[in-house]
């Protein structure tokens, strides 16, 4: 089962933005997209309005049905596209979204905000 993985395009970083420049949000969705060769069939990538984790931006979600869902902040729009990547391929490699932590990239492993279960569903009777 595929994942996806959400990019927030609003986040601001904990820099100061020039006027006329991209947000740190949509600089790290700009750097997923260009590496998002590299993920493979999978994982998909959307940029989404603000994640509400803005005293840990920038950040990033990755879910898929059935599966955990991840919140990961303090993602540096110039450093981490390729450790969230890697972390997306995981997730949608494994059956629950739970990769073995020790596997994740290191700076996932320690900026991981929140996790989340799956979303039981109700049948329909």
């Amino acid at each position: 089962m595929s994942s996806t993985l959400y990019v927030c395009v609003t986040c601001r970083g904990n820099g100061d933005i020039s006027a006329g420049e991209p947000r740190p949000g949509a600089r790290l969705l700009a750097a997923i997209e260009h590496g998002s060769a590299e993920v493979g069939e999978g994982v998909a990538v959307i940029g989404v309005e603000c994640l509400s984790n803005c005293s840990r931006s920038c950040s990033a979600a990755v879910a898929a049905p059935g599966k955990w869902t991840y919140v990961i902040g303090n993602l540096d729009p110039e450093q981490h596209a390729p450790d969230i990547l890697a972390f997306a391929r995981q997730h949608s490699a494994h059956e629950l979204g739970l990769p073995v932590w020790r596997e994740r990239p290191e700076h996932i492993r320690k900026n991981t905000i929140a996790r989340v279960p799956p979303i039981a569903l109700k049948e329909s009777p």
